[in-house]
């Protein structure tokens, strides 16, 4: 068992490690990324990366504090399934209504990766394995699907 501060300051090690790996790949388009803290451009849609000491996660989540503009975004995200799952080459999970770790309620398009953990350094090239593969292809889903989000919003 590790301590609170041993546990963050693998938590960190792992995501600058991750970093460093990413820094070289550009974007879809072609510029710069900090693919660790991806920005999406548009407010309320989030891709985030995620490792506990039980799975790994990536999700696109969107966080709109109204339901119903909430659900239509991932009504529209829906429109786009076809396209995203050919770009992850893999099916998601999909979740319309969605309770994360801190009682919000979100919409969540994800995949996960179980049995590996932050804390034990032989599971990070798995979970570089994981993540890189799939940040990489949502950025390049989000490169062509972007513009029509901007515009809903």
């Amino acid at each position: 068992m590790y301590s609170k501060e041993e546990a963050a300051r693998l938590r960190q090690q792992f995501w600058i490690s991750f970093g460093q790996y990413m820094k070289p790949v550009p974007s879809a388009s072609g510029s710069t990324v900090h693919w660790v803290n991806y920005k999406t451009g548009v407010k309320n849609i989030f891709f985030k990366m995620d490792v506990t000491n039980k799975q790994a996660i990536i999700a696109i989540q969107l966080t709109h504090s109204d339901p119903d503009i909430r659900h239509l975004i991932f009504e529209q995200f829906e429109e786009f399934k076809l396209m995203f799952t050919n770009a992850m080459s893999e099916e998601w999970d999909w979740a319309k209504d969605f309770t994360d770790d801190y009682g919000k309620t979100v919409s969540q398009i994800y995949t996960s990766l179980t049995a590996v953990s932050v804390f034990n350094q032989q599971h990070w090239p798995d979970l570089i394995s994981f993540f890189k593969p799939r940040i990489i292809a949502l950025d390049e889903f989000w490169d062509h699907v972007k513009p029509v989000f901007e515009d809903l919003i």
